[in-house]
């Protein structure tokens, strides 16, 4: 992947983090709050919306480190879309593969840790 195609997959990301974000707050307020599930959606918006921007942190280096980009990306689908989908559903087994996208997420910033920005 190139960087330009990493800068606006991660701009789209944090698009629709804002845009998730909004729609739970507004449109699904009154289903989320039935649920009690208001505070996994405000969750998963909040990690998807963190590592939106370091994604594009990444993508915009002279020096694009690609693996902890794939796995902000694939922590965001997992993590926080399980828990976008199980706070509308109310169906509590898609919490068992949140730890998943978890793992990922750490993974990302592990590999930051150990590589910096080169990889």
């Amino acid at each position: 992947m190139d960087f330009i195609l990493a800068i606006r997959v991660s701009a789209i990301m944090g698009f629709l983090a804002v845009a998730l974000g909004a729609f739970g707050a507004h449109a699904l307020k009154e289903h989320l709050v039935a649920l009690q599930l208001t505070n996994v959606w405000e969750k998963a918006v909040f990690y998807h919306l963190v590592h939106s921007v370091v994604m594009l942190l990444l993508a915009s280096r002279p020096m694009f480190a690609r693996l902890p980009w794939i796995l902000f990306f694939v922590g965001i689908i997992i993590f926080s879309g399980s828990l976008y989908v199980l706070a509308y559903t109310g169906v509590k087994w898609l919490g068992a593969i949140t730890p998943i996208g978890g793992l990922c997420l750490l993974a990302g910033w592990l590999s930051l840790a150990i590589w910096g920005f080169g990889r």
